[in-house]
């Protein structure tokens, strides 16, 4: 941490050209060597290899938007006409660096996940220090030897592999000017309950649900939770977990389904064609196939899938899972999509906000004034209409509400949540 916040009072002083060639340059590099970037990833965390060069391109267009956002006015001028005693003054805003970052980032997206909290901190004047997953640390290594390479100053940027009492003893230290934290809910809240008095983004897990209404394209929506579901083994935190089908075109849905799941490609990530590959480990694969076999007790339906394969989950489809079941209720954060219908939209609403979490949630319609609705009375923080909840452009704000905790991410959000206006009142 020493070297973070040596580093800090030099950073924040940079220049604002200075900040983003070195934005610029990290892009640049990363353009360059993003094959190498995606073959690593694909053989340290399975990522379908299609999916890693994908989550390669999104890091370098996280970058740049960083880049971007230095090109407008970091000092702005507030208008003071409303007030008589204005006519004497001029007021500017600038936004400062909070000061020195301790970044948390999960196994299932190494490269753009640390950019979401890397790249706002470096475009802020924030110095970072980041704490990779012991489950992925090479990804996230590579990533800061690269910025290195783009020769990012001294101190200005460390990683860290270390463990949960020495992360939890940074997250109290009080030269930690804000803490960053994307993965599992129960360690956020617990590393929030440590530091009540400090700023904290906590960036959660989720159960997503998608609304298929009677008046959607069945074929379009049948495609896209497929991928949603299934794509990455649903080790996602806005992966669809639960399809909720009108029961006017339920029977249709669930056949086209039960054959989107049989069909959908699984094995090696290595291999372009899979879609499905391993869950991260033996442990996670485990608790998987523990869920499923507990809502099979409870009473559920499994239609397709179910089994297992070393650690790749089959694409697994069950149907009518009751309420008290893991499966119905928690995060799976695996291969397994629960199916259940609806009658009405007062119905659908309430069983998306019956949950404890509130990120992005999919609904497939028609009808722009219940999509209006909709917006209006689920309780999270995104709608996706007419396609997965999975789906983010990282120039949106990006976080949750509820047990799916609190800030947001995108590069201007995040940027934000790093620095604090400052105000310049001046006499004329």
């Amino acid at each position: 941490m020493a070297s973070a916040v040596s580093a800090f009072p030099g950073w924040k002083a940079a220049s604002t050209k200075d900040r983003q060639r070195l934005l610029a340059r990290i892009a640049d590099l990363v353009k360059e060597r993003s094959e190498a970037l995606s073959q690593l990833m694909a053989r340290e965390v399975g990522k379908p290899i299609t999916w890693a060069r994908a989550e390669v391109v999104r890091l370098e267009l996280t970058f740049r938007l960083a880049s971007e956002l230095l090109d407008e006015p970091q000092r702005v001028e507030l208008p003071l006409e409303f007030d008589p005693r204005g006519k004497d003054y001029r007021c500017f805003v600038e936004r400062e660096p909070v000061g020195p970052v301790f970044a948390i980032v999960p196994y299932n997206w190494p490269y753009n996940l640390s950019a979401h909290k890397i790249a706002p901190a470096l475009a802020a004047g924030c110095t970072v220090v980041l704490k990779p997953s012991s489950l992925a640390p090479l990804s996230t290594f590579a990533l800061v030897d690269l910025i290195h390479d783009a020769q990012i100053p001294v101190g200005v940027l460390s990683s860290l592999l270390c463990s949960n009492e020495v992360a939890e003893g940074i997250v109290k230290d009080t030269r930690v000017a804000f803490v960053s934290f994307t993965g599992s809910p129960r360690v956020g809240w617990h590393l929030k309950g440590l530091v009540p008095e400090k700023h904290v983004s906590l960036e959660l897990g989720g159960d997503a649900s998608v609304l298929v209404f009677d008046d959607a394209d069945l074929d379009w929506a049948v495609e896209r939770m497929a991928l949603g579901k299934y794509g990455y083994a649903g080790q996602i935190c806005i992966a669809v977990q639960h399809a909720r089908v009108h029961s006017r075109v339920y029977e249709e849905f669930k056949s086209r389904m039960i054959a989107a799941t049989e069909q959908t490609p699984y094995g090696d990530p290595l291999d372009e064609k899979t879609v499905c590959g391993p869950l991260i480990s033996s442990e996670a694969a485990d608790k998987v196939m523990e869920w499923i076999q507990e809502a099979e007790d409870s009473g559920a339906t499994l239609l397709a899938g179910g089994s297992r394969v070393g650690n790749v989950i089959v694409p697994t489809l069950i149907e009518n899972v009751p309420d008290g079941c893991r499966l119905a209720k928690e995060e799976v954060f695996g291969s397994v999509l629960t199916l259940s219908s609806f009658s009405n939209d007062e119905e659908a609403i309430a069983r998306v906000n019956a949950s404890q979490f509130g990120i992005h949630c999919g609904v497939f319609t028609q009808d722009r004034g219940r999509v209006e609705r909709l917006y209006k009375s689920l309780e999270l923080s995104g709608v996706i209409v007419n396609d997965y909840p999975n789906l983010r452009f990282d120039n949106m704000p990006y976080g949750g509400v509820k047990r799916s905790g609190f800030g947001r991410e995108g590069v201007r959000y995040a940027f934000e949540e790093m620095t604090t206006p400052k105000v310049l009142l001046e006499r004329r």
